[in-house]
């Protein structure tokens, strides 16, 4: 019995494989065609090729450009499919052409198949049978119906094979021309779109002669095509043919490998990037740093690495994390010093003083004690191991002296500037506060160059834009550096902050004091650098001359230099002013000069200074100095150094009511030191005035200024007494000092008493160990104690 499907029913069936048939045809492509992996690229910021990797099967395939060059349209197009534009995925006159004249021959001496079929055939890499050529075909049709003839151009030649391990026409340009596809003539663009069809044509040393034919006729059809002219055809094959592959720039690569693993945090989807460096710029640093390089081997310093960021916009405009020379591995040329955590030197000292200027703890020009300081355990030297007695915080930075700014740190207290650190975005200080202590301002931690010149650079965009938030910060201006091409990212106003880290006041106070380039010593021959260009710059050099810093500031630029070696190993000389600073200086005459920064009077408020002693003046200060401070200075204590004393009238000598009457003196302010700073400060500052001596039969009327301390050792000191070369112990060599130079001093350890000395308070002992008191009673009955411990040299071997 057989059943009858009802006209209606087959409608429906037929529908039914229609719609089938029609979700087969939509659905046949896959959503991406090619998945090949791509090469990394970074381009420069005006698109030129700065660096390229391999992609992860060994070919050079650049990622698929947004376009490609007009020439190359028209020759891939004469050469391949005539009738790409008008034909819908497939050329029947072309496949019968092609059926006729392998009929012919007896064999395959023609294709018929269209660029847009080639591109699928690309895309499946199967071995291809007659059942999979036709499927071709149907997938060549629907890829017309997906994408435009522009797109499916682009597809081709971002895909299509050149030879050896060459895939695409951008990674062939500069394979084997070393240029753009987009600057080659036509010549070149003809060799080019020959080689898809015959790959194997390029060989070092063989078949030039049928390149160089086929080439030929390319132009030659391009003339009958009316595409270029007859003389440009001849011109064209004059032009040589490329020989084996060229090697492509490498002028970013620790940028290309930062690239490498950022992508993914940056939300980038292709393995190319436009990058914001200034291709000049970044060739110009690169052989600079291989010049200075080639300099600092012969003392086996291998490793140099330099940042120049946009102060403006906030971004990267050269990027030159190391040496790039692969061939020798010693050199670890590969490491990238950018991302590398070192310790800094002193390159944090700026931030310390802008620090205790926004909190109020000092003016700018505060004398701060350069005296020898032990603190615990910890005794910081200066780098000429010399002390000033005491010297105004601008110059203590300008000069880098250590021991002032490990009191400063004392002052401000080294877990309040790790904190401040840390919101800085310093993002190596992995320890707790207490690991680094006061070693912290001295290159006790470690930073990375990363880092480093983004909080500068952020502390430069502030204080650019202080007019710009009406007296608001954006705290986005600290934001980390980009090195990635794309549209600024405007802010929400309600994001600006009335108070931020750092105000600006002290921003530019900090500056100001960092454009003095005078340095101690031989360093001072540093002035030949200054130029009509203002700069704030900072050099650092780290324990055991392991890494030489120097940043350097202006409006628009930050400039970042490191020198050292990969591995750690320190070298004589590797000083930030001897081996940094040159190339620092060196890298700003490659940059356009500018104006300094303006002043943010908004942010800053004339005060009252005592010349003398830089801190804001008290009642007795008469030498009386008006200078802008920030807003915070208000608060910092008056002079604690200017006081009243008392002198005769006729002799000028200092006398008290108990032995003179007030009528008789004269009553005058008086810039006095504690006895330690003075020791060292008078040597240093000619102009200064010691305390008059009593007049006679006042001595003992009182005295209300300590006249004695000891330089070495300090209170409750610990000292280790080494042997000396002829296996005898040591000496320790105290050394005090008295108001009155003609003073003598009688020194008493444990009440023995052990010598007098006078004028110069120095002696050479050698105290058995143990814990000792030390004595000091000078010749009017004033006395000095306190204690010293003298360790035991077995038991600390």
């Amino acid at each position: 019995m057989s059943v009858k499907i009802k006209p209606v029913s087959k409608l429906l069936i037929g529908d039914g494989i229609i719609g089938l048939l029609l979700c087969w045809f939509f659905f046949a492509l896959p959503s991406k065609l090619f998945v090949s992996p791509t090469s990394y690229v970074v381009e420069a910021a005006n698109g030129e090729l700065l660096n390229a990797s391999i992609a992860a099967d060994g070919q050079w395939r650049f990622p698929a450009a947004d376009s490609i060059p007009d020439k190359f349209s028209k020759c891939i197009i004469a050469f391949e499919d005539k009738r790409f534009y008008v034909h819908p995925g497939i050329d029947i006159l072309a496949m019968a052409r092609a059926m006729r004249q392998n009929l012919r021959a007896k064999g395959i001496v023609s294709g018929g198949s269209t660029l847009t079929m080639q591109t699928i055939r690309l895309s499946r890499r199967q071995n291809r049978t007659i059942a999979q050529k036709l499927f071709e075909i149907f997938l060549a049709i629907r890829l017309e119906v997906r994408y435009s003839k522009k797109e499916i151009l682009e597809l081709y030649a971002s895909n299509a094979p050149f030879g050896s391990n060459v895939v695409g026409l951008e990674a062939a340009s500069w394979r084997y021309f070393g240029r753009s596809p987009q600057s080659l003539s036509w010549g070149e663009m003809a060799t080019l779109a020959i080689l898809p069809n015959s790959p194997r044509l390029v060989h070092p040393g063989r078949n030039v002669n049928r390149l160089i034919t086929k080439r030929n006729n390319l132009l030659d059809q391009l003339v009958k095509l009316g595409v270029i002219d007859q003389a440009t055809a001849n011109l064209s094959k004059l032009e040589p043919v490329p020989g084996k592959p060229r090697p492509l720039p490498q002028n970013a690569p620790h940028l290309l490998n930062r690239f490498k693993a950022e992508r993914t945090s940056l939300k980038i989807s292709t393995t190319r990037m436009r990058s914001t460096l200034d291709e000049t710029l970044q060739l110009k640093i690169n052989a600079l740093l291989k010049r200075y390089n080639n300099r600092y081997r012969a003392n086996d310093i291998d490793n140099i690495a330099a940042l120049v960021l946009n102060v403006k916009n906030g971004t990267v405009m050269a990027y030159a994390g190391n040496i790039y020379q692969p061939e020798n591995a010693g050199l670890e040329s590969h490491v990238d010093m950018i991302k590398a955590p070192r310790s800094p030197g002193s390159t944090l000292k700026p931030i310390l003083y802008a620090s205790m200027l926004n909190d109020g703890l000092i003016l700018p020009k505060t004398l701060i004690p350069d005296i020898p300081t032990q603190i615990g355990n910890y005794s910081p030297q200066n780098y000429d191991l010399g002390y000033d007695g005491a010297i105004a915080a601008d110059r203590a930075l300008s000069r880098s002296l250590n021991i002032p700014a490990v009191r400063l740190l004392q002052t401000y207290k080294y877990p309040r500037f790790y904190d401040q650190l840390k919101k800085l975005g310093f993002s190596t200080l992995s320890q707790p506060a207490d690991h680094y202590g006061l070693s912290l301002i001295l290159g006790g931690s470690e930073v990375t160059m990363w880092d480093l010149a983004k909080t500068y650079m952020g502390m430069a965009r502030s204080l650019n834009h202080y007019n710009d938030y009406k007296g608001y910060y954006n705290p986005h201006d600290y934001d980390a550096p980009g090195y990635v091409q794309k549209k600024a990212e405007k802010f929400e106003e309600n994001e600006l902050q009335k108070s931020t880290l750092l105000d600006n006041g002290s921003i530019w106070c900090t500056f100001n004091a960092m454009e003095e380039l005078m340095r101690p010593g031989d360093e001072g021959l540093w002035e030949q650098f200054s130029s009509a260009q203002r700069l704030a710059w900072k050099t650092g050099t780290s324990f055991g001359f392991r890494d030489a810093w120097a940043i350097g500031l202006t409006p628009d630029y930050v400039v970042c230099v490191w020198v050292g070696n990969a591995d750690g190993e320190g070298r004589p000389g590797l000083t930030g002013i001897d081996a940094a600073a040159p190339v620092l200086f060196d890298i700003f005459r490659q940059l356009p000069k500018g104006r300094w920064f303006e002043t943010p009077k908004n942010k800053l408020k004339k005060l009252i200074i005592c010349h003398q002693s830089g801190y804001k003046a008290s009642e007795y200060c008469t030498d009386r100095i008006e200078e802008l401070v920030p807003f915070a200075g208000e608060k910092t204590a008056v002079c604690p150094y200017h006081k009243i004393i008392h002198l005769d009238k006729h002799s000028g000598l200092r006398v008290t009511d108990q032995c003179l009457s007030p009528s008789d003196m004269i009553h005058q302010p008086w810039f006095i030191l504690p006895p330690t700073i003075e020791y060292y400060y008078k040597v240093k500052h000619s102009d200064y005035k010691p305390l008059p001596p009593f007049l006679k039969g006042c001595e003992d009327a009182g005295n209300t200024y300590s006249v004695m301390d000891m330089i070495y050792p300090k209170n409750n000191a610990s000292i280790y007494i080494p042997l000396e070369l002829d296996g005898q112990r040591g000496k320790v060599v105290f050394t005090a000092t008295h108001k009155n130079s003609s003073a003598q001093i009688y020194w008493h350890i444990d009440e023995q008493y052990v010598a007098t000395t006078i004028h110069t308070h120095q002696l050479s002992l050698n105290p058995v160990p143990g814990k000792h008191t030390l004595t000091l009673v000078d010749d009017k009955g004033e006395r000095f104690v306190q204690q010293f411990t003298i360790l035991d040299r077995e038991k600390h071997k």
